[in-house]
């Protein structure tokens, strides 16, 4: 009996100990996002760009940017696509052919580009949607 009562209040003591405080839980909470914080400000600092790119909610065969300009370099392009019609990106010239994947109503993953100074053309490489227009140039600096 003192055994099973000495193994109570050890038992007691153990859980008692695991639930923790809720303060201690919530100020340990934002160690992890403070600690993935200096990726981006590193990206930021080596001066990366991000390409937006963008097709209309309507469907249009079309992309909602016209000629777009960026500096030479490592590159991010973003890929949305807020239509129900598949449409995706793509960067070819200068040796470079990248493209997001294809989405509908959606965002694409995000693709890096080493983009050198020159021209390139980024169009929409779904079956014929670059031959009816939903294509521009990138001019990089």
């Amino acid at each position: 009996m003192r055994r099973t009562l000495i193994a109570l209040a050890l038992a007691t003591a153990v859980f008692a100990g695991c639930g923790g405080d809720d303060d201690e839980e919530s100020a340990a909470t934002p160690a992890p996002a403070a600690e993935s914080t200096p990726a981006p400000t590193e990206e930021a600092a080596a001066g990366a760009e991000t390409l937006a790119f963008s097709a209309p909610e309507d469907g249009s065969l079309k992309f909602d940017q016209g000629d777009v300009t960026a500096k030479a370099g490592a590159v991010t392009v973003m890929f949305a696509n807020p239509s129900s019609v598949p449409h995706a990106v793509e960067i070819e010239g200068n040796g470079v052919e990248e493209e997001t994947e294809t989405v509908t109503q959606g965002e694409a993953p995000p693709i890096e580009v080493d983009l050198q100074p020159g021209t390139y053309t980024f169009y929409c490489p779904v079956g014929g949607h670059e031959a009816a227009g939903m294509k521009g140039t990138l001019t990089v600096e």
